[in-house]
């Protein structure tokens, strides 16, 4: 899917759950009638309405120059009942040194502790 980039988890994306509606961001330049078109192909279900808004970008300083990062576009599909689209899953990643290193002992270490044992 070109135009869609992520599904959006906020308080107010969450709450409109229960109306059916989904939030996620998307490209720029893509329209709306681009996106419906992806999430009916995509997902297999019936589009009946798209609110759109664009978020400005952050501005972001790098030593004396004011730099931005690149707005984006944010819509929200409502579907028609008793279609839902699927929550899709992240694969986890381990941030924390703490966790990665006892990610490594239980998958690597006690595996070949347990294997050398008589």
């Amino acid at each position: 899917m070109d135009g869609i980039k992520y599904a959006v988890f906020t308080d107010k994306s969450i709450r409109l759950l229960g109306k059916n509606q989904y939030t996620s961001n998307v490209e720029s330049g893509s329209t709306r009638t681009e996106i419906k078109h992806w999430v009916e192909l995509f997902f297999g279900v019936k589009v009946i309405a798209m609110n759109s808004h664009r978020l400005p970008g952050k501005g972001r300083r790098m030593g004396p120059i004011m730099g931005h990062t690149m707005h984006y576009r944010r819509m929200i599909i409502t579907l028609q009942s008793g279609y839902s689209i699927p929550p899709l899953r992240k694969k986890r990643t381990y941030k924390s040194k703490y966790l990665i290193a006892w990610r490594y002992i239980y998958t690597k270490l006690l595996p070949r502790a347990h294997a050398m044992e008589p």
